[in-house]
């Protein structure tokens, strides 16, 4: 394993599996149920979960079996790690934490299990970062200072076609004075304190994109920046979306397109598209 450093993330955070195997890094997958069958995300083909969405059938996510948990901080002391850093999706959104913190409790080694605060691509690029500290022989307290300072500087903007998802899902937050809208009225979020909240909205989701490019924009300003586009069910939108911004961002570092994790899909639902901006 690269480093003595193990990490160990949750699929939420939408690292592109290609990356997460080239540093080394952990990712143990959220569970999805649709009617009454559990199955781990990447067992879940992203059609059926769209479709049982827009089919209105039941769907529901839940944190990793706490089995998973186990196996990966055994391996990763099986492997030679001396400690292990295992940061999650914010626990205002999920019990996640919670389920590391029990298994960590029982791992051979020490583990630092961190909240998050946030989801998607800011915690993806934040275990990342904390990914390549350790790679270069860092130690736990180098790797979580590098951790929290990609985690505190980062911005999440999301575009849904609908709150209704993220209000079945109870992810709402301080969007729920955003419900009942117009149909036409689209709305742009961000996340504070851990939760979802209301950035604006937007009449017809054309402006709302644009609008969203522009806010991201004025985000990363001239700072040298990674920028992720994600999206679930929605590529020819995000495609606009990147092209939209890549001009605007000429210190971007690294611009990551990916499909956002299946987990985030269930509550954001099918059209949405979110960007992430990381100053480095």
């Amino acid at each position: 394993m690269p480093g003595r450093v193990g990490l160990v993330t949750d699929s939420t955070s939408s690292i592109p599996p290609s990356q997460a195997m080239a540093w080394g890094i952990t990712v143990v997958p959220m569970q999805i149920q649709i009617g009454e069958q559990i199955r781990a995300e990447p067992a879940v083909p992203k059609d059926l979960l769209v479709r049982a969405l827009v089919g209105d059938h039941r769907v529901a996510t839940a944190p990793p079996d706490p089995a998973g948990f186990a196996w990966a901080y055994q391996d990763l002391a099986n492997r030679g790690a001396d400690e292990i850093v295992s940061v999650h999706v914010s626990g205002r959104q999920s019990k996640t934490v919670e389920v590391a913190r029990k298994a960590a409790a029982q791992s051979p080694i020490p583990v630092h299990v961190v909240d998050s605060s946030t989801t998607g691509m800011s915690l993806g690029y934040a275990v990342l970062a904390a990914a390549k500290v350790a790679g270069a022989g860092g130690g736990a307290r180098r790797v979580m200072d590098s951790l929290t300072r990609r985690l505190e500087a980062a911005h999440e903007l999301i575009y849904v076609d609908t709150l209704e998802y993220l209000r079945k899902g109870g992810r709402i937050g301080a969007a729920t004075a955003m419900l009942g809208s117009a149909l036409s009225l689209k709305p742009l979020l961000t996340m504070v304190d851990g939760l979802v909240a209301p950035l604006e909205r937007v009449l017809g989701a054309d402006r709302a994109l644009r609008r969203l490019v522009d806010a991201a924009a004025r985000l990363a300003g001239d700072r040298q920046v990674d920028v992720a586009i994600e999206h679930f069910g929605a590529q020819e939108r995000a495609d606009d979306v990147l092209s939209r911004l890549r001009p605007l961002l000429p210190a971007a570092r690294e611009v990551t397109f990916t499909e956002v994790s299946s987990t985030i899909g269930v509550h954001v639902g099918p059209g949405a598209v979110g960007i992430t901006i990381s100053p480095t």
